[in-house]
């Protein structure tokens, strides 16, 4: 391992040791194999997955069965390489893409490496995530970032490239008509993209007044679905961030002949019409994570297409992450920098 700073043998971790109880830990700093680097973690996003974990113990067929440091939104500073690194990187800040595949199954050969069945993603159980002060990824998955993009919007890339997937799979191609079923961080993160990716009309639907108001600041035109139908609005694609039944439903009706869906959220059973999806060719997909979309995001943090600052309305300490995970704190985006132990005023952003 090379590297030309003075790093410590062991680090602060936040660590999940069961449903509702963290602690922090000292564990060893890790040490890098050839094809990794060392990232000094400078902030964290805290994302909907880390709350289940905290708050239920399990998403889906993952189970957290051992202590487990959550979050996987990070960005930070390469402080150490491995041997067949470029040492040159040392110093570099980055973004990370928060998983290992195998790549050499059919999955990753065909470009598809996101269903990589050995994947090995942060904070997914038993993979330990980014709430401690360094963590390791392989070289090609830490991205350099301009100095012009902050600590905060390199750990949301994360966040964005979901919203670039979803963009992606939905087709959105200049002129488009796009709707999104919630004003959450991920449906504010896609409407932006999809503005971005040329579409013409982005209507994000919210029940919340609060996250309508947030969504319009970001040049979304919002509808309240209790009280206006967009059921005429003839949508090309439609991308739910909501994981509620009734707003996928209204979704699909939503959409015009040969539009496509996408379902970002997570809702367990949507009874779909089969002769209305079939009869219409409307296209009906999901996405899992995400592939090739940092050098997008980069680019459109770079270039000002989509503001990951704005979001963050609460930013806490290595000590604070039990407050973080609270999602009755509201607001849109809520971050942890593991560099510091407390923040006195997290809603004050920093």
């Amino acid at each position: 391992m090379t590297t030309a700073y003075d790093i410590p043998e062991t680090m602060t971790a936040s660590v999940l040791q069961k449903v509702g109880e963290i602690t922090l830990e000292e564990r060893p700093v890790p040490r890098c194999a050839p094809d990794e680097v060392l990232i000094q973690v400078a902030s964290v996003g805290v994302c909907g997955s880390d709350t289940h974990y905290y708050t239920h113990g399990a998403i889906g067929p993952y189970v957290v069965e051992q202590p487990l440091i959550l979050g996987h939104e990070a960005g930070g500073r390469i402080v150490a390489v491995g041997a067949d690194v470029d040492p040159a990187r040392i110093g570099q800040r980055v973004s990370i893409e928060p998983q290992r595949p195998c790549r050499v199954c059919d999955f990753c050969r065909s470009g598809a490496y996101n269903l990589c069945p050995k994947m090995a993603f942060y904070a997914t159980p038993p993979i330990d995530g980014a709430f401690c002060e360094y963590v390791l990824i392989q070289d090609d998955f830490a991205y350099e970032v301009p100095d012009a993009v902050s600590d905060d919007a390199a750990a949301l890339m994360e966040p964005l490239s979901v919203g670039i997937a979803a963009a992606q799979k939905g087709g959105i191609k200049i002129g488009d008509t796009v709707l999104i079923a919630g004003g959450g961080p991920i449906g504010v993160i896609a409407a932006q993209v999809a503005r971005a990716f040329g579409a013409a009309d982005v209507v994000v639907a919210d029940i919340s007044a609060e996250r309508r108001e947030l969504a319009a600041k970001f040049g979304a035109r919002v509808v309240d679905p209790a009280a206006e139908s967009t059921e005429d609005l003839g949508a090309h694609v439609f991308i739910d961030a909501s994981g509620a039944t009734p707003a996928i439903l209204n979704g699909v009706r939503s959409l015009r002949s040969g539009g496509t869906v996408v379902l970002v959220g997570s809702a367990d059973v949507v009874p779909f019409e089969v002769p209305e999806i079939a009869m219409r060719e409307l296209n009906v997909t999901g996405i899992f994570r995400y592939t090739n979309t940092w050098p997008i995001a980069r680019e459109l943090v770079a270039s000002g297409q989509v503001d990951l600052d704005s979001l963050v309305t609460h930013v806490y300490g290595i000590e604070q992450v039990v407050d973080a995970l609270d999602a009755s704190s509201g607001g849109l985006k809520r971050v942890v920098r593991p560099g510091v132990r407390r923040v006195e005023n997290p809603q004050a952003r920093q």
